[in-house]
């Protein structure tokens, strides 16, 4: 295994798994069933109303994934190795974090997509779309940050739809916790689009 003097794992750092009774379920306009970290519930709402309001992506955000608990994440990230036993950890990790080292088991993130480009969603093609491009301009008001751009030094896949969320400010409701949380990870490899 390739763990660095810092936590990560395949490039990936630790963290927690928040148990699905501390989740609430996010907006059902967001399509599916979906768990979300409630100090992020607000933002969340603002960041819908204020895609609702733009004509160009009124009510085509969707979530693809939130909340994964540390066992999903297992089935994910082993379901992307081959049964013939083709790829490896390390190049699996590229796509998807081990077990224990996803951003989604903290409940503060978000992988968004579309209704209008469905086969755009969780792919780079996603950037592209009217909502890539309206998250890519707006979300850091709402307190959201892309974990993993274009060219991340990381060196993990750029991935447009993938939206961790840490607060409009450091001193807002339910921030610290998050940020304390993703401190590495927002240090070493700053997100882009970032939330100052």
């Amino acid at each position: 295994m390739q763990r660095t003097a810092d936590g990560r794992l395949f490039n990936h750092f630790p963290y927690p798994d928040m148990p699905a009774t501390a989740l609430i379920d996010a907006p059902t306009t967001l399509g599916g069933s979906c768990k979300v970290h409630p100090a992020m519930a607000d933002d969340l709402a603002r960041l819908l109303a204020a895609a609702d309001a733009d004509p160009a992506i009124a009510g085509t955000l969707r979530a693809v994934s939130c909340h994964r608990s540390e066992a999903l994440q297992r089935q994910t990230f082993c379901g992307g190795i081959g049964a013939n036993g083709s790829g490896s950890f390390a190049e699996r990790a590229w796509a998807s974090a081990p077990p224990g080292h996803s951003e989604h088991s903290t409940g503060y993130v978000i992988d968004f997509g579309t209704s209008t480009a469905p086969a755009c969603n969780a792919e780079a093609c996603f950037a592209a779309t009217p909502a890539g491009r309206w998250l890519r301009a707006n979300a850091a008001r709402f307190g959201f940050e892309m974990s993993f751009p274009a060219g991340n030094r990381q060196q993990v896949k750029w991935e447009p739809w993938h939206w961790r969320w840490v607060g409009t400010t450091a001193s807002a409701a339910g921030a610290p916790p998050a940020r304390s949380i993703f401190l590495q990870a927002r240090t070493r490899f700053p997100a882009d689009p970032k939330v100052d």
